[in-house]
Formats: structure tokens, sequence, C-alpha cells
């Protein structure tokens, strides 16, 4: 990504040719010219349109998505896309959801004649047949003009924002691009106009949000203004409020409460899926996850939206709730729905039964808090990862960040789809006070046990299993044998003391198996995301006459950093200080640094006593004796 200053824009040269009514801008602006992908945009120094280069990756993989999305839906229909980069060569597509229909389709198009040739879309071009699309919340307008510029088969881009600013800029940047023909700004409340197109005949065919903050306002809107199987991506940068430290208001934007763990991550993606999904359900609608990802600080989720009562009968069946011990933070879940088999084929649905845990831990006797609901079923499709992720790995010059998402999906790809939630190595070995395992030895045991195993993309040090948390509790007793811990330093109602007084009944054998260690860990691959740049993470708000993200930012930065310490302090303004009280081994008799002690060595009256010891001065510590040279460093031992 390149970067570079201009000076201030002419306004002239705007569209409209004159400054938006309400949001004044001094007459000298100082711009930058950002180049991400195939794009080129104006972008202003100055804090009034959002936008974060750290999410790059979240809009390359955007694309990668769209791109198979529209290769899927475009093939259906005999039209072949061309992808810039791509080899020319033709791909059978097959629709995941309806692979019979779609077999008939491509059989019937094999009948051609031979001098018919397939219908095909390329890139800035507008395919008549191809896909609409609406960016909801679009800013500078960047996200949407590389989808013109580098995702084929489309009809049209919508790129709306309620600022008048920000679509001031989208008009020069759509004309900075030359695909004014693509792409349309739009000046609109994001929930009003998708409610504008709730009938079938203006529904998008992708609906992508990426908010500042939540997008749990928009959801409603969302999910009712995507066509039929169509795609919905929806970025959330809460993540203090998804990952549990507020559970409360977790409740009232999701539906759910969030739990504090070390799946936190994870349990972010199912709840995000789990509201869509509560959403869809009141239109008679259901979601169908394509990719669900958790990366640097947001989440992102790909779904598929499709219309049936009948599965939406289900959709209570794929929520559960999570019953987590605060001792160990063994988990377990319960199903909201049970479905079952009937008669005739049909399938019966019913509410479940539980609780799965007894009132106190089986392992520490500690107790459980209750968190959910969230989404119980898989949160990918691994054929449409797959195809997501042989064609990034056969165009790898397309995404400046292509290594990462070919290594980020591979995780994906590995991971177990119906195994929820997930242990870390530092969790289970914290809880017991014993050394770390390496994550081959643990990974090995379980899979000698017979059970699966795989790691995580939202955790680096994450095992993902099978295994019952007992079987699991059994082989870290195991490896304390072999590091033992000091069991005289434990408190009998420690949850270590508990669970390690028990004797394990399962054998662990941690001999390195050659399937322990995954794919994606033997090649190397990018799989979990280095700090990409200083101070990275989310930005600040964008606010119409917003301060340069300059050096003022910077040294707010610095200003806010470490806030919670105490600040350094004059070296004689702490010396003086110090002089205003008593020394106590003076009173004592035991006070040898004479002239050079830091504290008072003179008599006080009970009046000057309690001037010199007011209740907003800290008390004197104790002082140990020091050689002659301590006088140089007044207040330090």
């Amino acid at each position: 990504m390149e970067a570079q200053p201009q000076g201030p824009p002419n306004p002239a040269a705007m569209e409209n040719g004159t400054e938006p009514c309400g949001e004044e801008r001094p007459p000298e602006v100082q711009e930058t010219t950002v180049t991400e992908g195939a794009a080129k945009i104006v972008f202003p120094s100055a804090n009034e349109v959002f936008y974060n280069p750290v999410q790059e990756f979240n809009r390359d993989l955007t694309c990668a998505v769209i791109t198979e999305f529209a290769r899927i839906q475009l093939g259906a229909k005999g039209i072949q896309i061309k992808v810039p980069g791509e080899k020319d060569v033709q791909k059978v597509v097959v629709d995941l959801l309806e692979q019979e229909e779609d077999k008939a389709e491509l059989k019937e198009g094999a009948n051609l004649a031979p001098g018919d040739q397939p219908r095909t879309a390329a890139v800035r071009d507008i395919c008549e047949e191809g896909l609409r699309v609406l960016e909801g919340l679009a800013a500078s307008g960047l996200r949407s003009i590389r989808f013109a510029l580098e995702v084929p088969g489309l009809r049209s881009v919508v790129a709306n924002d309620a600022s008048a600013r920000a679509v001031e800029l989208m008009h020069r940047n759509v004309q900075l691009n030359d695909v004014a023909h693509l792409v349309q700004p739009s000046q609109a409340d994001a929930r009003m106009l998708m409610y504008q197109h709730q009938k079938a005949s203006e529904r998008f065919d992708v609906i992508d949000l990426d908010p500042y903050g939540s997008p749990a306002p928009f959801l409603d809107a969302a999910v009712q203004a995507v066509s039929e199987g169509g795609l919905l991506c929806v970025t959330c940068t809460d993540m203090a409020v998804l990952a549990g430290n507020s559970g409360e208001t977790c409740y009232s934007k999701y539906g759910a409460m969030a739990l504090k763990s070390r799946a936190c991550h994870e349990m972010a993606l199912r709840i995000v899926l789990h509201s869509l999904d509560l959403h869809a359900n009141c239109y008679q609608r259901f979601v169908v996850p394509l990719l669900s990802i958790s990366a640097d600080f947001y989440v992102r989720v790909f779904v598929r939206v499709f219309t049936g009562q009948a599965k939406v009968k289900a959709s209570a069946s794929k929520q559960a709730l999570v019953f987590q011990c605060v001792g160990c933070g063994a988990f377990h879940l319960q199903r909201l729905g049970k479905a079952s088999g009937a008669s005739g084929g049909r399938v019966k649905f019913s509410a479940a039964c539980g609780p799965p845990v007894a009132p106190e831990c089986e392992h520490c006797g500690q107790r459980h808090q209750l968190g959910g609901p969230m989404w119980a079923e898989p949160l990918h499709d691994l054929d449409f990862v797959g195809r997501v992720l042989e064609a990034v790995s056969a165009n790898p010059g397309r995404f400046h960040t292509a290594e990462r998402i070919r290594g980020v999906l591979s995780v994906v790809a590995e991971e177990l789809l119906d195994v929820p939630l997930y242990y870390t190595l530092d969790q289970l070995s914290s809880t017991i006070h014993c050394s770390t395992p390496r994550l081959l030895q643990l990974r090995s045991a379980l899979l000698h046990a017979g059970f699966r195993v795989s790691l995580s993309h939202a955790c680096k040090n994450a095992v993902k299993t099978d295994a019952p948390s007992s079987a699991l509790w059994d082989i870290m007793r195991c490896w304390e044998k072999e590091c033992p811990v000091k069991r005289e330093r434990l408190s009998e109602t420690s949850p270590a003391f508990r669970i390690l007084s028990v004797e394990p009944r399962l054998q662990a054998n941690f001999t390195i198996r050659d399937d322990a260690n995954p794919s994606s860990r033997q090649r190397g691959l990018k799989r979990f995301q280095a700090n990409p740049e200083a101070n990275w993470g989310p930005r600040p708000r964008a606010r119409p006459g917003g301060k340069a993200a300059g050096e003022a930012m910077e040294e707010r930065r610095k200003l806010l950093q470490n806030k919670r310490k105490e600040p350094d302090e004059d070296l004689a303004q702490r010396a003086a200080q110090l002089k205003t009280f008593p020394c106590k081994r003076f009173k004592e008799g035991t006070c040898q640094r004479g002239d050079q002690c830091c504290y008072s060595h003179s008599p006080l009256t009970p009046k000057a006593t309690a001037e010199a010891t007011p209740t907003d001065r800290p008390e004197a510590p104790d002082q140990n004796p020091l050689g002659p040279g301590a006088a140089a460093g007044p207040g330090k031992d």
C-alpha cells in the first residue's frame, strides 16, 4: 500500500461543485493518495472520513469470497467470470446447496453447438445478469471501488454512507478510478436504504456491513434486503462486548450472554451467527455460514440467507447454551431444541432436556457460569473455503495479503467443524500449576487415546478436540506425574488440588505422532498475524472537521499510555516531600544515616505532626540502612 500527501483539493473539480450543507471544512485540507489493490483513492489527513489500513486483509478476503460467490451464481446461468491474473481454464461450477439442479444445467450446457461460445464476465464491465452489491457504510468508497476493479460479474455497486463529506469523497474517488458506470454513491441511512429494498425484485445479491463498532442496528434490515441465497458479509469490531467484558451489553445488542474464557473469540463468532439467524427467523428465513473469521481486533462472517418455513423450525436445535466452570474452565453445551426422526421420514422438533452438569463442577467443585445462546453448528462450509483457498493459491499476486489469506484458510480447513469452542495449552497448565507441555505432545496424547484434535484459527495455542473434559484432565494428570507439582503449596480448596487428588483412569501416551503436526504448521504458512505497524488496532471514530491523525494523535496516544501508572516526579520535589515525614528509625534510635537520611530527624510537636501527616499523603515507607552514597538518590533504598 502506498500513500503520498497532496495539496488542498479544488472545489470546482468536485462533481457537485459545492460544499455539503452543515459540514463546513477549512479552506486548506491536507489529503493523501492511498493505493490498495487495484484502487487509488484520495483520503483526507484529518479524521473526517473513516479509514483503517490494517483492515486490508479484511478487504482482500472479501474480494476473494465475493469472486467465488459470483463464480457459483453466474456459473449456474452459464456465465464464466474472468479474474485478472487467473489462468483461462474453464471451471465446473457446482452450487453448494443445489448440486443436483446444477448438474442438470451443466449437462444441458454440454449439448451446445460447436460454434457457440460461453458467455463471459470481466472486471470493470457491467454484467446484466450479474450481482447487485450494496456497501451500507462505505466511508471513502475504497471497498466498493475495489469490488468494481477486482471482482468480475457485477451488475452494480451501491456505495452508501450517511455522511455528506464521505459521499463527496466517494464521488471524487469514483471519478478518479473511472468506475462511475458501476459504482453509485448514495447518501442515506443504511437501515432506511435496506428497508426500501425489501421487495424480492429489488433486493441485493451481496450486502457488506462494516460499521464502526457493532452492526446490531443494521441486522434486521440486512436480512430482509438480501436476495434468496444471497451473501451477507458482516464485521464486528466491538470485541470487548463480544469477548465477555460486559455480558449485559452483549445481550442487549446480540441477544446472548458472552463469557470470559480462553475461547472468547470463537464464542464471539458464534454469538454473531446466532444473532443473524435470530433476526432472519423473524421473516421465515435462515442463514448458512460459508466462512467465519476472527482476526486482529474484529470478527468477520460470510453467510448465505435462504427462505423456508420448514428449515426455520430447525433453528432452535442449532443454538446452544454454555455451562462453563469458573475454576477449571471446563465447558458443556446444552442445545435449546431437539430434532429427532419420526415415522415417514419426517423430523420431529421438541424441547431439549438438561442441564448437562451438576450445580458444582465434577472436576474441581466450583460453580458454573451460564452463557449464550450461541450458534452450535459448523462455522464454515469446507467446500466453499476450499474454492477460495484454491483460487488465492493459484493467483498469489492478486492480493497484497495473499500469504496471510492462505495461512488462515488452511487452518480453517483443518478445524473440527462439529466441535464448538476449545481449550488452550496455557489454560490447562495454569489450572494445575504445572509446566506447559509441547503442543505436539498434547495433540499426540489425544490421538493415542482415540480422540480427534485440531487447531483453531482464532487462537495460536488452541486445542479443539472431541475428547470429554474428564479425558482431557486425565491426560493432564499423567503429564503432572512426569513434571510433578509441589502439592504442599496447593490449597485444599483450589481447583489444582482437587483435580490432582484424583488418580487418572486414562494412561496417556505422549510419544510424538506424525499426524499430530498439522499440514499448515509443517509448511510454515503465515497462520497468525504479527503486529503490522506501530499503534495498530481500531481507529477513532470519524467526525466532521476531525483533527489530523498525525503528530497530534501520536502525542495523545503517548499521553494516554500507562495512564494508570504514577507519572515520574522531579527528584528535588520528591526529596522535599519526603523531608516532611518523620524518620521512624530515628525515633527508635536505630537510624544510622544521620544528615544523609531522606526523612526528617527534627523533633515534632503534636501540631507539627498533624500538619506533616495529612490524609492525602502516603505513609513513609520503611528504610534500610545504606552506605554514605545514598544521599544522591533521595527516596530510594
